[in-house]
């Protein structure tokens, strides 16, 4: 038995899951490497060559590594599990006039509960994957912050991870930077993963058309929807569009109509198939309501308002907020407006570095206010 425990490695079969594996091999974990095959792409219709953590090449190079560091390798099928909760989840919400985020809910609702089951049948203490971001505890609570490398930090992905679930949880790339990363593969040999392509599309629409998955997932969906109108901010009919599903609130491009001004969708309207398009200063809002919270720095803030740095999407570089919860929910109010704050995305409130909390942004709205907190 190894002195550091037995640790069960999510491997996707790219540098960073790869890398992880072999620190902490070289660190003295028994370590167990594990593939999930979340989608099938023969399935996807797509016309893009399968590529990404589930393509068959994929699972070889993670098999590969394993192989070549003597520890055993396995491959689960969680195709039911994911599809079931994370693509119909997906499609649910675009035809519900939101904008899906699968795969912060594929991290906090499918991988780590797959890997901890399958860690518990394998007799492992640890489950690992190849993040860049750190964990501690503190005060009794297990708190996420950002890894070393803001341009690869993803902490933003994680904020629905259980305590029960970050309590065994490692994350060996934290304290690195991409560049070390590559130099630590390029001094073992694994040249052919420095050199491999990274793949940033959702894994179950390689070819990125999420408007043609949609189409081929939801029978007659494009013949209900079609027609519907295009309407300025004082409701102005401005021209038809092809159904409030394929468009999302910020998007610029593609609408198919010119309007003399760069035009930009700001509201959904669903129920009246209705498409709200306005200019780039319309898109601003200062406040937010977000659901489904998943606290982390603290148990809950209940009565206790606090300044946070708070991310509306992934690329978000943040803004400063106050967020108040109210029960299961937060009130974020914003120090300026964010543009672009889409129903469906994940928010996520930082103290510092900090992980405190995020949830399902569930509204967006503007209020006269002004914080005094933050001079």
């Amino acid at each position: 038995m190894s002195k550091s425990g037995r640790v069960l490695v999510a491997m996707s079969g790219g540098i960073d899951s790869s890398v992880a594996a072999v620190m902490l091999h070289e660190q003295g974990y028994e370590v167990v490497g594990m593939t999930m095959k979340t989608w099938d792409y023969a399935s996807s219709g797509g016309n893009r060559k399968e590529t990404g953590c589930c393509s068959l090449d994929s699972i070889n190079d993670a098999r590969n590594i394993a192989v070549q560091l003597g520890f055993p390798h396995y491959i689960i099928d969680i195709r039911e599990e994911f599809g079931d909760f994370v693509i119909n989840h997906f499609t649910d919400e675009y035809i519900a006039g939101r904008t899906p985020n699968p795969c912060v809910l594929c991290n906090t609702h499918i991988k780590w509960d797959a890997l901890l089951r399958r860690a518990d049948q394998l007799g492992c203490d640890f489950i690992a994957t190849g993040h860049y971001a750190n964990i501690r505890e503190e005060n009794g609570r297990y708190v996420i912050s950002k890894g070393l490398d803001e341009h690869k930090d993803q902490s933003y992905a994680l904020w629905g991870i259980s305590q029960k679930s970050l309590s065994r949880t490692i994350f060996p790339l934290g304290g690195l930077r991409k560049s070390e990363i590559r130099q630590m593969a390029l001094e073992r040999g694994f040249t052919e993963l420095v050199n491999k392509p990274e793949s940033y599309e959702i894994c179950f629409i390689p070819d990125n058309d999420y408007r043609g998955f949609l189409k081929r997932r939801v029978e007659g969906l494009e013949e209900s929807v079609a027609g519907g109108e295009f309407v300025l901010e004082d409701g102005t009919v401005v021209g038809k569009h092809e159904g409030y599903p394929f468009y999302t609130i910020g998007q610029r491009k593609g609408l198919g109509i010119a309007l003399g001004f760069p035009a930009y969708v700001t509201r959904i309207e669903k129920d009246l198939n209705r498409v709200v398009l306005g200019n780039f200063d319309d898109l601003a809002k200062n406040a937010m309501t977000v659901g489904k919270l998943s606290m982390g720095k603290y148990a809950d803030l209940i009565g206790k308002p606090i300044p946070t740095i708070t991310k509306v999407r992934y690329n978000d570089p943040g803004t400063e907020a106050i967020i108040e919860q109210e029960g299961d929910k937060m009130k974020v109010h914003f120090l300026r407006g964010v543009n672009a704050i889409a129903p469906g995305q994940a928010a996520v409130f930082y103290e510092g570095n900090d992980v405190v909390g995020g949830g399902w942004i569930e509204s967006n709205y503007n209020l006269d206010y002004k914080l005094d907190i933050f001079s």
